[in-house]
């Protein structure tokens, strides 16, 4: 029989990364993403004989084995060959390198907006941040003003327009980190739209009366000269909005895109000990390698358990050491799904 190796999916919101199940039916989509019919075998025992795995795309997948009389389209022979460790940290070392790169670039003016597009708490904001934070260096030891601002949380449109206009100068950045409000309101996406248009002048509009613009002293249109980086964790295929992915489109069609390609729990791991083995992720602590190693290794064979795979999480168990040699038992109480 067939045999498929779930690489990162889940069952009834339990994690079955790293299990293997007998294929039943071939990956397909549905309205609620993609999954694959397997054999349970007792492994969820009370559940029916058929389960239903759910995975974020094909690649979540391994195919072994004879391939099985399918009624389903044969998607399954486009996998991809299994990557080793070592090239899936370069593959994601050179993911970051790029994004290092075009933030320069976006800073430098040559390029008007990026969309970067990662999992939580993988260190795709730090790396925007720590090249603003150098180029703006001299500015700030100098009392110039900062030419980069960083927005987290909600915003409005009228906010996101006033905004615009505060940072409307050439070599301007603004950064929208995690600020998918904006994302997903079509008036802040016209508004978007055309701060970004690929035209000369990218004059915005802002046609309805506001006692906010009177009072900021924000005029009612403007040339807008800056660039803008997206920072998210939206997968915009995964929207269901039609109207909202026509604007997304229209906004990518005037972004770079970045996809940091880590959609899987291995990828996510690999991408830990990829800044581990830098000697980075463990710097403000007084650990010896084998103690980083212990940590990693930890999050590696708990990953099933653990509340999310993240740089985040690694650090949590860094601090978890400091109280005791019973780290571990604290972080099964502390760190893990009950």
């Amino acid at each position: 029989m067939t045999q498929v190796l779930i690489r990162n999916g889940e069952y009834r919101k339990q994690d079955v990364s790293g299990l293997r199940f007998t294929l039943l039916r071939d990956f397909q989509t549905d309205a609620k993403g993609g999954n694959v019919v397997v054999a349970n075998e007792g492994i969820f025992p009370g559940m029916p004989d058929q389960i239903r795995i759910r995975v974020d795309s094909i690649e979540d997948i391994e195919i072994t084995g004879a391939r099985p009389v399918s009624k389903q389209p044969q998607v399954v022979e486009f996998i991809k060959p299994e990557e080793t460790d070592e090239q899936v940290m370069d593959r994601i070392e050179k993911r970051f390198s790029i994004l290092d790169d075009m933030t320069k670039a976006a800073i430098a003016g040559d390029i008007r907006a990026m969309i970067v597009v990662g999992p939580p708490g993988v260190g795709k904001s730090y790396g925007v941040e720590y090249q603003l934070e150098k180029a703006g260096m001299f500015d700030q030891i100098s009392g110039k003003k900062i030419k980069y601002q960083v927005i987290k949380g909600a915003m409005t449109p009228i906010g996101l327009y006033c905004t615009l206009y505060k940072n409307s100068d050439p070599r301007n950045v603004l950064v929208f980190d995690d600020c998918d409000s904006i994302l997903l309101d079509d008036v802040a996406l016209n508004i978007l739209k055309a701060a970004l248009d690929s035209g000369k002048k990218r004059r915005i509009h802002w046609n309805a009366d506001s006692s906010m613009l009177r009072r900021e002293g924000v005029p009612d249109q403007f040339d807008f000269k800056g660039s803008v980086i997206f920072i998210t964790n939206l997968k915009f295929d995964h929207l269901k909005s039609k109207k909202l992915q026509d604007h997304l489109e229209a906004l990518q069609s005037r972004c770079h895109f970045l996809d940091l390609t880590l959609d899987t729990t291995r990828d996510k791991i690999l991408r830990i000990r990829q800044i581990f083995r830098k000697g980075d992720l463990f710097q403000d602590y007084d650990f010896t390698p084998e103690q980083g190693e212990e940590i990693v290794q930890f999050m590696q064979d708990n990953h099933a358990k653990l509340r999310e795979i993240s740089l985040r999480m690694a650090l949590k168990l860094a601090d978890l050491t400091k109280i005791g040699s019973n780290w571990q038992a604290l972080a099964e109480s502390t760190c893990m799904k009950h």
